[in-house]
């Protein structure tokens, strides 16, 4: 430890050698340098936001006096009526002047007013509603519950796509029963009667309570796949027959196809 901090005393260590100084690489210069001065030149602006070097002082003698920036009036001139732009209206007559009527008649107007105000019918007042518990009023013939459509000259006819759409189905219903007939004259269609009908609706009903039953006695918990496809299978039979019975439920007459 101690050689490390003093080294070892040698003869070389006596001469005296020259420093060498590190020789320091060229200073680098980008060559946009010029360019760069160039484009500072042209955008410097003198005075650009410090202002100009002098202001020149404002003058002792031009002080801010009292209402000096209040709105100055024009000066007021006499009013006078200006005929071409706004004529003025005749003025008002006097008591004392009368109307000259050239008009003459005989009838007696007093007399007539008061023969039709006696012969005249009250008039009716018009239907309202008060909407609030102030007394306000609304008028019941805009108020949308008077039904003015009754008053309509084609109310209670039939409109016109109905009458359209039931012409269709006639004619659809025809060009079936044709068909049907056709058919049947053919013998390759046949009608089935109505204890054929109840049999078959009997054996739908008879095989979906057998279903049910092996439904009904399946487990409560499907953890193994063929419980799983046996509950899949089941319903989606028992769903099959729902239809085949509503189907024979719902339709009387049935017909069926030779094949």
């Amino acid at each position: 430890m101690s050689r490390l901090i003093h080294p070892p005393e040698s003869i070389y260590n006596l001469i005296q050698r020259e420093e060498m100084k590190p020789e320091k690489p060229p200073r680098y210069t980008s060559k946009f340098s010029e360019k760069v001065k160039q484009e500072k030149q042209q955008n410097k602006v003198p005075r650009k936001t410090m202002g100009p070097a002098k202001v020149e002082m404002p003058s002792p003698e031009k002080y801010l006096q009292k209402h000096s920036k209040e709105p100055k009036l024009p000066e007021k001139k006499p009013f006078s009526y200006r005929d071409d732009v706004h004529p003025r209206k005749p003025q008002i007559p006097a008591k004392t002047e009368r109307p000259v009527l050239n008009v003459h008649t005989k009838r007696d107007i007093v007399r007539n007013n008061a023969v039709e105000n006696i012969m005249a019918v009250p008039r009716k007042p018009r239907p309202a509603q008060a909407y609030t518990r102030h007394g306000d009023k609304e008028l019941l013939e805009n108020s949308g519950l008077v039904p003015k459509f009754t008053r309509k000259e084609d109310y209670g006819q039939i409109p016109q796509y109905l009458t359209q759409r039931q012409e269709e189905e006639r004619r659809a219903q025809e060009e079936y029963d044709c068909y049907v007939k056709e058919r049947m004259k053919e013998g390759a269609m046949k009608q089935l009667s109505e204890e054929e009908r109840q049999d078959i609706l009997n054996g739908l009903k008879k095989n979906w309570d057998e279903l049910h039953h092996q439904y009904q006695g399946l487990s409560v918990i499907t953890d193994t796949m063929p419980k799983k496809h046996r509950k899949e299978r089941l319903e989606s039979e028992m769903k099959q027959l729902e239809k085949d019975i509503q189907l024979m439920e719902k339709y009387k007459t049935i017909y069926i196809t030779k094949t």
